[in-house]
């Protein structure tokens, strides 16, 4: 049995959280060489300088859409491995053959496609890449702005699609950059068109009711813009469709408006510029009608104001801690408790520190974690065996803070776990508070004896002597079997 000293980490927690960074609506949107108002076939260079090509081996296969100086927005399904070996992204280039004076080409460091992309059903069919090095931009070269959450793309809103995309269906692939010019789709339509429960919130479609124009022009991957004001917005990304440009089945693409959360979950820094795009007059979408499409009444989620939520309560008939107290917790008695799991093994503990966000030690990760590999539970007593309470949760992102010493991580949950007496977020010193030596103080967190039960124990801060008081808190030694464990203050 060995002894520790627990040590925790006061942090401005609300700063790692929210971390803020200059966004690039200063610059997204803008075609300096753009003047576009109706149709055309070859695009002109400079017209769409966030288009990019993404090849393998020198072989175009994807489009995708330039949203800051490294990183790529394109479509999951263009990814069916996450190996970056062989990927360069061009960007700038008009001509897949013959000299781009204009291009840059970028190897790529890291492959995100969103977890919940499903290939059954194209749901979520979204994926970041990031670039080995930030490009520069210029006329040629230039970040697209994305739809912010609330826009409003009503059927009949005018876009355009770009990309190196075959021109009919099953034709060769054009050689210069192509643009069409489509009108939206309204979602009831949509799902009319292709089955009713085809189409999901999380796409848009576009197209002609009579064919002829398609995101066949356009590419996997690859954006769909629409115009407002003197910038250009990416309303999508194109996804999938029922052969090319057919008459009444347009092409669907995913909603970038849905995906601000995620995006801006995995780039923390330097942000894309997410601009609100808003229709005029009302949507001829709403009236549309078939068989087994619901009415517009009952597939319209009704507005509630959630309950607030509250932090470190501890339901009080779960939790009667005063003093001294037991080794092993009780179910509900540390709510906040998470155990961290890597491919299903308990690696280390954590809090509950907001809704969607688990803090925990950096050094349980390492410096490029993959977040696939790792999940949250919540409401867990017990290592082994059952545990009613206990709800499992993937992982979004995962964010170290960057101090001299002591670090922290934060954990983004990919969904929000339902608060319950044994599930609720810890309140967290914002470095304000004083604990000065003999506060009480509780450790809790899963030790490899006592059956794998959560233990508990109480002790109180204590001189850091030769650690830096302004970044630790120093408490009392405790006799535990693992040495992490969670200071709970």
């Amino acid at each position: 049995m060995e002894v520790y000293t627990a040590l925790c980490l006061v942090t401005l927690l609300v700063a790692l959280l929210s971390k803020g960074s200059h966004s690039q609506l200063d610059v997204c949107g803008i075609s300096p060489l753009n003047t576009r108002i109706v149709g055309g076939q070859d695009a002109p260079p400079g017209s769409w300088p966030w288009q990019v090509s993404l090849q393998i081996s020198g072989r175009h296969f994807c489009g995708g859409s330039l949203i800051n100086k490294e990183w790529v927005l394109t479509a999951a399904h263009c990814f069916p491995s996450t190996s970056t070996s062989n990927l360069v992204v061009s960007l700038g280039r008009q001509s897949q053959q013959g000299s781009n004076p204009n291009e840059v080409s970028k190897t790529v460091a890291q492959i995100i496609r969103h977890p919940n992309y499903l290939s059954s059903t194209s749901d979520n069919d979204m994926c970041l890449l990031k670039l080995s090095s930030p490009v520069t931009f210029t006329n040629y070269i230039q970040p697209v702005c994305l739809a912010a959450p609330g826009s409003s793309f009503y059927a009949g809103t005018t876009s355009w699609v770009t990309g190196w995309g075959t021109t009919s269906s099953g034709g060769s692939l054009p050689q210069t950059l192509q643009e069409v010019n489509v009108p939206v789709v309204g979602n009831r339509q949509c799902n009319c068109n292709y089955g009713v429960g085809s189409i999901t919130d999380n796409m848009i479609c576009a197209g002609l009711s009579a064919g002829g124009k398609d995101s066949c022009q356009g590419d996997s991957g690859g954006p769909m813009v629409s115009k407002q004001g003197t910038r250009w917005i990416q309303s999508g990304v194109v996804s999938f469709g029922h052969g090319c440009a057919l008459a009444n089945f347009p092409g669907v693409y995913a909603r970038v408006s849905l995906f601000q959360t995620w995006i801006n979950s995995q780039i923390t820094s330097n942000q894309p510029g997410f601009v609100t795009f808003s229709s005029n007059g009302t949507d001829s979408d709403l009236s549309v009608t078939c068989a087994g499409l619901p009415s517009v009444g009952t597939t319209t989620t009704p507005t509630t104001t959630p309950a607030p939520v509250v932090c470190g309560s501890a339901s009080a008939s779960l939790n009667s801690r005063i003093g001294g107290g037991s080794s092993l917790a009780t179910a509900g008695t540390w709510p906040w408790i998470a155990s961290l799991r890597k491919n299903g093994a308990h690696v280390c503990g954590g809090t509950l520190v907001a809704v969607d966000s688990v803090m925990s030690d950096a050094s349980c990760f390492s410096s490029q974690p993959n977040v696939s590999q790792w999940t949250v539970i919540l409401g867990r007593l017990k290592q082994n065996g059952s545990n009613p309470n206990e709800v499992t949760l993937n992982v979004l992102n995962i964010t170290m803070s960057n101090l001299t010493g002591n670090n922290v991580a934060i954990l983004l949950l990919a969904s929000k776990p339902k608060l319950s007496n044994y599930i609720q977020p810890i309140c967290v010193d914002q470095g304000i508070s004083t604990f000065s030596t003999g506060t009480k103080c509780w450790v809790a967190g899963w030790g490899t004896g006592q059956g794998g039960v959560l233990q508990e124990f109480q002790t109180s801060v204590v001189d850091c002597v030769n650690v830096s008081s302004s970044d630790n808190i120093c408490t009392g030694t405790v006799t535990l079997l693992q040495a992490l464990m969670l200071v709970v203050l």
